[in-house]
């Protein structure tokens, strides 16, 4: 039956295309199409699948959206603008792309546009979004609900709008969120797979993209490691410190031949230079052998395409790796006075991981508590407390 729900997940933004396409009222044909995967769901496995599963959802979607707009207080003005499924051939259009333009609209917040994404195009329940977000079901309800009123009061037509090449980037950028989401969290890799599966199918649609596809290859290299990052006992390990023969070689090795390709292209994007800081990182057979002069490089590029203040971060890390801590914490200086970072854990992470390095250990065991304090992760909060523990109680002399 797993196969048949990953059938299901591909084949829910298919379905949704072609009844919006058909009928409108997106709000209702979402609700609709979610009901039609549930029955999915719970009759094929009893009943087996059918020849034709796209057929067979949009037709139980559009009988239960029949039932809703005819349930509607404006029901005359409703069913004189839908038009009956029966009255012509079923689309053969993938309206894949125009359904994630939709949901990444920039009227709705990132929050938003991500809830939408993973229900309307993912195909997930909103029970499964609020468990993987950790919020209530309801408080999840009232997003979508909204987005989809927001959606619905605007007028957007079911056509790709003119600035489409534009919009992409917010597509890109949820679907982003939303693998550094489920892979940040540690024990949510459902969440990281389905960002991979939903940025496959943005890459299937716009094939000469070469961001979409730098953001495929930045997530399988990132997810490579993945089997790698917890210990038996359930401890975090840095990069530094794990079993790379644990490293996924499959996904490492289609995630550079995605880069190798597309590179040449053109003037690389930030996800493609991502990509390539964690192709560097992947092929080292050890953290030793790292070649941060490259990736040092790389991350002055990526700062010059944007303002992000992980970039800097890890930037002052490269800076470490190649020129010593006392540069590093030069760099993270000018940082603490960045008001997005003051109460992000990984500031004072890696403040204290540049201090440790420089021999400051008391320093070093506070900034470490700091960044306890501050990070959402239980496993991230032992390991840094742990680290912070194993410091020697006397500093260590300077060099």
């Amino acid at each position: 039956m797993a196969e048949g729900l990953e059938d299901l997940r591909v084949l829910a933004p298919q379905v949704l295309g072609a009844l919006v396409r058909r009928f409108g009222h997106f709000d209702l044909a979402e609700d609709a199409v979610q009901e039609a995967l549930l029955a999915a769901a719970t009759q094929w496995p009893a009943q087996g699948h059918p020849d034709n599963p796209r057929a067979w959802l949009i037709t139980v979607a559009s009988r239960r959206l029949t039932d809703l707009l005819r349930s509607e207080q404006s029901r005359h003005r409703r069913e004189a603008d839908a038009r009956p499924l029966t009255s012509g051939p079923i689309p053969d259009s993938d309206d894949t792309l125009i359904l994630l333009l939709m949901c990444c609209h920039p009227s709705l917040s990132t929050a938003s546009q991500i809830a939408l994404t993973l229900r309307a195009v993912g195909g997930l329940s909103t029970a499964e979004i609020a468990h993987a977000f950790l919020v209530p079901e309801g408080t999840m309800t009232r997003r979508i609900t909204r987005s989809k009123e927001r959606i619905k009061a605007s007028g957007i037509p079911f056509a790709l709008p003119p600035d489409h090449a534009d919009r992409v980037a917010a597509v890109l950028h949820v679907l982003y969120l939303i693998f550094t989401e489920g892979y940040a969290s540690l024990h949510r890799n459902d969440l990281s797979q389905e960002a991979i599966r939903l940025t496959r199918m943005v890459v299937r649609l716009l094939p000469n993209d070469s961001e979409a596809a730098g953001l495929l290859a930045l997530e399988l290299l990132t997810d490579a490691r993945r089997p790698a990052r917890l210990s038996p006992d359930g401890s975090l390990v840095p990069m530094e410190s794990q079993d790379r023969t644990l490293w996924n070689a499959s996904l490492i090795a289609e995630g550079t031949a995605i880069l190798t390709k597309v590179l040449p292209r053109q003037k690389p994007g930030p996800y493609q230079i991502q990509a390539a800081i964690a192709a560097l990182h992947d092929e080292a057979p050890s953290a030793s052998e790292t070649d941060w002069p490259q990736i040092l490089a790389l991350y002055e590029i990526l700062l010059r395409l944007s303002d992000n203040p992980v970039v800097a971060l890890n930037h002052a890390v490269a800076v470490t790796m190649v020129r010593g801590p006392a540069d590093g914490l030069t760099l993270l200086r000018a940082l603490e006075a960045d008001r997005r970072l003051t109460s992000d854990h990984r500031l004072h992470a890696t403040r204290a991981h540049l201090l440790e390095m420089s021999g400051d250990t008391a320093s070093a065991r506070a900034a470490y508590e700091t960044a306890a304090t501050l990070s959402p992760s239980l496993a991230q909060q032992r390991y840094l407390r742990t680290r912070a523990a194993h410091l020697p109680s006397s500093e260590r002399p300077l060099p």
